[in-house]
């Protein structure tokens, strides 16, 4: 009887024991702190039996929230008691402490501490970050980065070479280049063009007798070669053509303003004809002034020469002021043709022009021819006035 008593006292004793026994784990201790009894979980309730699936209603559209009003700041309010039954909380100011160390960790470094500073590697950090210098950020090169224009620092280097004509030649094939830009000017200007203009169809009032004068030039070609045909020439009414000419001519581009042009002048009309070799030039000169030039070598040995300009003052975009002047010269007197040597006759011309087209401008003007010298001497032995003011009335054509 004695041995059953003191069983059933052992076991009892036993079973009241072992929760708290379970309940303490090496090393789990935290300072100020105690842990409460652990409860029994509760029994599971059975799983309820879910309903047959509906179809969810239609969801109404979300009413827009108003505008929340900036909220004012409000007073500080007064510290909570949160803390739990059988737990101390720590004081406001936190004082260094030492976590408790699990058992098979390995005793903290002295750099992991609060009062070291973390540095990392290849770097160094102030110790104050409002004292950081961002001028020395200036120099950092970022890695496969380099530094070029203004990013360069200062020094004494020579200045980069500046680009050249045709710089992609650096890069591909000169060869390949080159066919390329000529297959390019080809395409772009390089192809045949032709135009015929009429810059002069009048009729000329004069005292005594009226008379007409033409002057044209027609051109078939490229931008850098070109063939030309001009003709020009006057004459009286009832009285024929008093001179007549026609130039063929080759005329090749020697900048973007100026053409050298060379080639056979034939002289028509009465009195003795002259075939004359041609050399000349024609092209824009500064201030938008047409200006020509030409030498002519005659089948006889005589030389003449010739020099000719006009300027189209823009009044308005259709109505054009042309001022024209032409003077031509001898090298010796020909009394066969009525030349003499020197400047031999001058004329000087101012026509308005309407452009009701670039095509199709109709104009009025006046012009004033002068024979000089024994020119002049030839033109009243045979009767006639060395000087003629004639008023014109004309139109300008281009096809």
């Amino acid at each position: 009887m004695t041995r059953l008593l003191a069983a059933l006292a052992a076991t009892t004793a036993l079973a009241l024991g072992s929760p708290a026994v379970a309940q303490t784990m090496p090393g789990m201790e935290m300072p100020g702190m105690t842990m409460p009894a652990q409860r029994k979980p509760a029994a599971k309730a059975p799983a309820a039996r879910k309903p047959a699936a509906r179809r969810p209603a239609p969801r109404k559209p979300a009413a827009r929230r108003k505008p929340t009003p900036r909220a004012t700041p409000a007073a500080p309010a007064p510290a909570m008691d949160s803390s739990m039954p059988g737990m101390t909380m720590p004081s406001a100011t936190p004082e260094p402490q030492t976590m408790p160390r699990m058992p098979g960790m390995a005793a903290p470094s002295p750099a992991s501490t609060p009062d070291a500073t973390a540095a990392m590697p290849g770097m160094d950090m102030p110790g104050d970050h409002k004292d950081h210098d961002m001028g020395a950020m200036s120099g950092m090169t970022m890695p496969g980065m380099e530094q070029t224009g203004t990013a360069l620092p200062a020094g004494d280097a020579p200045a980069p070479r500046p680009p050249m004509y045709h710089y992609a030649d650096r890069f591909f094939p000169p060869a390949e280049m080159e066919r390329s830009r000529m297959r390019s000017m080809r395409e772009q200007g390089g192809t045949t063009v032709y135009q015929v203009v009429l810059n002069l169809a009048e009729y000329q009032v004069r005292e005594g007798r009226d008379g007409y004068r033409w002057d044209g030039q027609a051109f078939v070609g490229g931008d850098i070669n070109r063939l030309w045909i001009k003709s020009e020439g006057e004459g009286a009414f009832r009285e024929g053509v008093d001179s007549a000419e026609v130039q063929a001519l080759y005329s090749r581009a020697i900048d973007p303003y100026f053409n050298f042009q060379a080639g056979i002048r034939q002289d028509l009309g009465p009195g003795p004809n002259r075939t004359y070799a041609t050399v000349g030039f024609e092209g824009l000169a500064p201030y938008m002034f047409e200006v020509g030039g030409s030498a002519y070598l005659s089948n006889k040995g005589e030389v003449f020469g010739r020099l000719e300009g006009y300027y189209d003052q823009r009044i308005t975009q259709r109505l054009v002021l042309q001022p024209r002047v032409e003077f031509n010269l001898s090298a010796q007197d020909v009394p066969q043709i009525r030349l003499g040597s020197g400047l031999t006759d001058a004329e000087l011309g101012l026509r308005l022009r309407y452009e009701i087209t670039r095509r199709f401008a109709p104009y009025v003007g006046v012009s004033y021819e002068a024979k000089t010298g024994r020119t002049a001497d030839y033109a009243r032995a045979d009767g006639k006035d060395p000087t003629t003011t004639s008023f014109v009335v004309g139109v300008r054509l281009q096809f």
